[in-house]
């Protein structure tokens, strides 16, 4: 399996679907069935959804998915280290990692833990990129499990990304937690009720 193309394959199905990326639809599904057969079956869900659907309907479900909902957050660092004074601190040795690496983020207007970009960084760098994904892997396999719970199709293109990295994903969301040996940080500023790495103590209802 070619992981350089589910990389680049899933950083483009998780941005928001301008035009550029709805556009990129066939070309997305003929380079994962080349390069990453098994993957192929996991993207397929979103490609065919999109195709089907007005690209309207298509963006204003990625804004209530991603957008209005943190159980579906995008920001990596989010789920390890919530609104933290810590969090600032992963996020710029986010910056020093890709710089590093000879990545450029800036004018992107996103977070370096935004998980399109950490997936570009993975493309760019495989080796370290994938160390990066395992590093996160709690909180990838925890939106991929939420996406699930809701029926989500962009819960297929997740697992593929997830099912590049060494182990098997956890079964549920008390399992995927277990993951997080460290459990959440002794920081609690800005924490509240609704924060995601307190789903297991606090459920939150399916939108």
């Amino acid at each position: 399996m070619n992981v350089r193309v589910v990389y680049q394959a899933a950083s483009l199905c998780l941005s928001y679907p301008d035009d550029g990326v709805l556009g990129s639809a066939a070309l997305i599904g003929r380079a994962v069935s080349e390069a990453a057969p098994r993957a192929a079956a996991s993207f397929a869900p979103l490609l065919e959804w999109w195709e089907k659907t007005p690209a309207s309907e298509v963006q204003t479900v990625y804004v209530d998915t991603f957008d209005m909902s943190r159980r579906h957050a995008l920001y990596l660092s989010y789920w390890t280290d919530g609104d933290t004074r810590r969090r600032g601190a992963v996020l710029a040795d986010l910056k020093r990692r890709y710089r590093e690496s000879g990545l450029t983020i800036d004018g992107t207007g996103e977070l370096p833990d935004f998980l399109p970009l950490v997936l570009e960084f993975a493309r760019h760098a495989p080796g370290e990129g994938a160390a990066l994904l395992q590093e996160y892997r709690p909180s990838l396999e925890l939106i991929r499990l939420a996406l699930a719970e809701r029926g989500s199709p962009y819960a297929g293109v997740v697992a593929a990304v997830c099912d590049t990295l060494p182990g098997r994903s956890p079964a549920d969301r008390q399992q995927a937690m277990a993951m997080a040996a460290a459990g959440p940080p002794r920081e609690s500023v800005g924490l509240d009720a609704h924060d995601p790495r307190l789903l297991p103590l606090e459920p939150v209802g399916r939108r």
